[in-house]
């Protein structure tokens, strides 16, 4: 991840002819139009893999009444593809050339992610980390080949922020190797410190050479990917419901639990896209704080999905939890991810108690909606619902309050 608070000369991608390998600049926070490319799309996707085997895995560990080591397997592996995916894109907000050698690279990070994506179901079956701290490694390596090219590009304090980075992230792959090496049971706790050292590293790196990030393209990636990761969650609780219907003949059961999955994501996608966050990312530690956020929105939008496939297996029988376990695989994701957005985005743009206590209610609600048995995730969808008509119905007469002052204010 990469934060700056001052305005690089605009240095828009080069157009014509262009030449394979090109110098790796810093790109200019002024240009125009910049937008994500078709590479950083397809980066994405492949991503989703990851994710979509990570939460494939939780619902078998839930649904076998392994939640808390399922959900801990699960925290750890999305880690790997989170913090992976976020440097790659602030990376390529600030440097991206689009020349043959970049393209390269981004191929090798996306082959790192297919080889993590392997080895999730020996992580959470039988605790075997080797082939997700291989791909890992792949994909970070191939990274730190990105900042020595940056270091060769540049000099002075830039060249210093590009080896730092390279050596901080070079430095974190071999503490890595410790989830390998050590005992299962002190596995979690290497795990967390070098997590937070693998966060300590773009601090250390920017602090006397932000990069130049473009907010608006950082905003626009940043929801792209909330985007497939709501779009993974509703293809998997298809599935499942389908497959409960086709295996279970039991229409009439899950259909409260589609409907009330559907207007949890359609909520979800509602809440995080009703603001203009780009406006909000101008300092270093706004632009942090943001960007290490997502870790929790982004794993609580997966586990949403791995949560309402849970809730089928459950009500056709085939999980063998109480129906509180499985609605509380629903809501509390559900009540996570609505209480992270607000406080990552929403609360900037929220203006009186009323309108900061809506998502903060909503997801308390959300989770007393655990305890109504079989109408559990049905209740907490028409909740999210109301949630958002809660919300647009007090912005709308806001924003008709303020009309009505400004046309009674005389003007001077």
């Amino acid at each position: 991840m990469t934060s700056s608070s001052t305005p690089a000369p605009d240095s828009p991608r080069p157009q014509g002819r262009r030449r394979p390998l090109r110098r790796l600049s810093a790109r200019g926070r002024g240009e125009t139009h910049r937008a994500a490319t078709p590479l950083e799309l397809f980066f994405d996707l492949c991503f989703v893999v990851a994710i979509a085997q990570a939460g494939m895995e939780l619902v078998h560990a839930v649904a076998e009444s392994h939640a808390g080591e399922g959900i801990l397997n699960y925290a750890m592996v999305f880690f790997a593809i989170w913090w992976a995916w976020m440097n790659f894109t602030w990376f390529a907000s600030a440097y991206d050339n689009d020349d043959v050698l970049y393209r390269v690279v981004t191929l090798l990070q996306i082959a790192g992610v297919l080889v993590l994506a392997a080895g999730i179901s020996r992580a959470f079956e039988d605790h075997e980390y080797l082939a997700v701290l291989i791909g890992y490694v792949i994909m970070r390596l191939a990274l730190v080949g990105q900042w020595l090219r940056v270091a060769r590009s540049s000099s002075g304090p830039e060249r210093k922020m590009a080896l730092r980075y390279a050596c901080g992230v070079l430095l974190c792959q071999i503490g890595w190797v410790g989830l390998v090496v050590l005992p299962e049971d002190v596995r979690p706790w290497w795990f967390l410190v070098m997590a937070i050292l693998e966060m300590c590293v773009p601090p250390f790196a920017e602090r006397e050479h932000p990069t130049s990030w473009h907010p608006h393209h950082i905003a626009e990636r940043y929801g792209l990917f909330t985007i497939i990761v709501l779009g993974e969650t509703i293809a998997a609780a298809t599935v499942a419901v389908k497959t409960g219907i086709d295996e279970n003949d039991a229409l009439g059961d899950l259909l409260p639990i589609a409907a009330g999955g559907l207007l949890i994501i359609f909520a979800a996608w509602w809440i995080y896209f009703v603001v203009p966050i780009h406006g909000h990312l101008r300092s270093n530690k706004q632009a942090f704080l943001w960007g290490y956020g997502h870790y929790v929105v982004f794993a609580s939008a997966a586990a949403i999905g791995a949560g309402l496939e849970v809730a089928v297996e459950q009500t056709v029988g085939k999980a063998h939890i109480s129906t509180l376990a499985a609605s509380a695989a629903v809501t509390l994701p559900t009540a996570l991810y609505l209480l992270t957005v607000w406080l990552l985005h929403s609360r900037h743009f929220k203006v009186g108690i009323a309108q900061q206590l809506v998502l903060p209610t909503a997801a308390l609600l959300v989770i007393c909606c655990t305890f109504l048995g079989d109408w559990a995730v049905l209740a907490a969808g028409i909740v999210s619902a109301l949630t958002v008509a809660t919300g647009e119905t007090l912005s709308a007469r806001r924003t008709s309050r303020d009309r009505g002052t400004a046309t009674r204010t005389p003007v001077a």
